[in-house]
């Protein structure tokens, strides 16, 4: 049972590093027992460079949801971003031996044999998410299970990563004393959390914006076909108040937050904060109009570098449920309408609130941690998968076929009571000979026969339309 099983979501974030720890309850709603977080100090734009800061960042936020929570955690599902990110499209094929019905088995094989694909010096694949299928040249399948052919053929999403950052996550984690159950791509995880499956089917855009990197998933007829990481978050437009306003990093933090918009009309002419200044120096005061300015010019560019990515792929007119903002810089200000504006798509903000069941910490309904509680939720996912995976082959290990059925009978041993009363010189009664199979006609030994002697010419081949 799910409610038995307890899950931990690991987000290494540039700007903070939080651990969340979830159970199902029995109405499958997730309920959150504890969160952790700690300042990140050692990743920069999602990517670890420093990794004994990592390491002690990881510390703080897992002993922080460990007492929380009153549970220990060993194993965690962790996310993954940067710029390193790669997306493309793959065809493979497999050629089978039969032409008998097509099995979850073959499937497996087809999309394992994506996960050997020769990919660019340094990479490597993270994630291989199926398309369609094509069975004997039958297209627009979308699941070939249970049909009947000799050529499997898929169309593949793949998600590449840097090895170098795979195993930065990989020495900070282990140096935590944790151990990882899947490594995640970061806005898979969010939209997990906060898009629908109506709008996976209807064509929808999730825009995570953090605080280095702004991630982009695109999904359309409920398969998602393409995936970014841009190198641009809430940090650089932090920085650019800390310029142009002439103010300390954390008092350009503060006042993007509480006082920054999106659009600069819609800020005041006549408001100005005022702000402490330097030791014996005047309080220093900002216009908020001027901030908007600041605000409005670095996020337009963002969302601009976003739709071109989504133009580029040629999704921007098939996007009918539009752009669904998220993360912690989705919190701006007049941010839905400027995003029509440049867009022109519809817009909302996305909050984890679909999968959430009631919980003490509030907080976490927050855009701001959508994809941590993704990661929770893709962690009870991979569990799913395993057991279905599963199932069939503990059911195959319990059901004997028919002609069987004596012959286990036979080993099966016998009570104690009953094995006390048969007398000792009482010879053994001879085991009941199974029926043999029954043997195939000539039509099924000619086909037979063929598909052995051709066996040696069948080949597995792939076309590469990766782009």
């Amino acid at each position: 049972m799910q409610q038995d099983k307890i899950v931990v979501g690991l987000d290494i974030g540039t700007t903070k590093i939080c651990a969340l720890v979830g159970r199902k309850n029995e109405f499958g709603k997730l309920e959150i027992l504890g969160m952790g977080k700690a300042v990140s100090e050692g990743v920069s734009r999602g990517i670890v460079l420093n990794i004994d800061k990592t390491v002690d960042a990881i510390k703080r936020a897992i002993r922080q949801a460990e007492e929380q929570s009153g549970i220990s955690i060993g194993v965690v599902n962790v996310g993954i971003a940067g710029q390193h990110i790669k997306s493309l499209q793959h065809n493979g094929s497999i050629t089978r031996n039969s032409a008998d019905t097509i099995g979850p088995d073959d499937v497996t094989r087809l999309t394992q044999d994506m996960y050997r694909l020769v990919t660019q010096p340094g990479s490597q694949i993270i994630h291989v998410m199926p398309q369609d299928y094509k069975v004997d040249y039958e297209e627009g399948i979308s699941d070939p299970v249970g049909y009947e052919g000799v050529r499997l053929e898929g169309n593949f999403h793949i998600i590449t990563a840097q090895s170098t950052a795979i195993n930065n996550i990989n020495k900070c984690v282990t140096k935590a004393g944790l151990e990882i159950a899947d490594l995640i791509l970061e806005p898979l995880a969010s939209s997990m959390s906060i898009l629908s499956e109506e709008e996976k089917e209807a064509g929808v855009a999730l825009i995570d914006i953090g605080g280095g990197t702004t991630d982009l998933a695109v999904f359309k007829d409920g398969i998602i076909r393409h995936a970014a990481v841009l190198p641009f978050g809430g940090n650089i437009i932090t920085q650019d108040i800390k310029t142009g306003c002439n103010v300390a990093p954390g008092q350009a933090e503060q006042l993007k937050v509480k006082f920054g918009k999106a659009i600069a009309e819609e800020a005041s002419d006549y408001e100005i904060v005022s702000i402490p200044g330097l030791p014996n120096r005047p309080p220093k005061e900002v216009s908020l109009k001027n901030l908007a300015y600041i605000i409005e010019a670095r996020m337009s560019e963002i969302m601009e570098l976003v739709y071109a990515e989504i133009y580029r792929m040629g999704l921007h007119d098939k996007l009918s449920a539009g752009i669904v903002l998220t993360g912690g810089g989705s919190q701006l200000q007049n941010l839905e309408q400027l995003t029509e504006y440049i867009t022109g798509l519809d817009t909302r903000i996305g909050y984890p609130n679909q999968h959430l069941g009631k919980s003490r910490i509030e907080a976490v309904k927050s855009p701001m941690y959508a994809t941590t509680v993704g990661l929770v939720l893709s962690g009870y996912h991979s569990l799913d998968e395993r057991q279905n995976m599963r199932a069939p082959y503990e059911q195959e290990e319990q059901v004997l076929p028919s002609y069987y059925a004596p012959l286990a009978a036979q080993i099966v041993p016998a009570p104690a009571e009953a094995r006390a009363s048969v007398p000792a010189a009482t010879p053994p009664a001879p085991a009941p000979t199974p029926p043999k199979p029954k043997e195939p006609g000539a039509a099924s030994r000619f086909f037979k026969d063929i598909i052995s002697r051709t066996k040696g010419l069948l080949i597995d081949d792939y076309d590469d339309k990766s782009y």
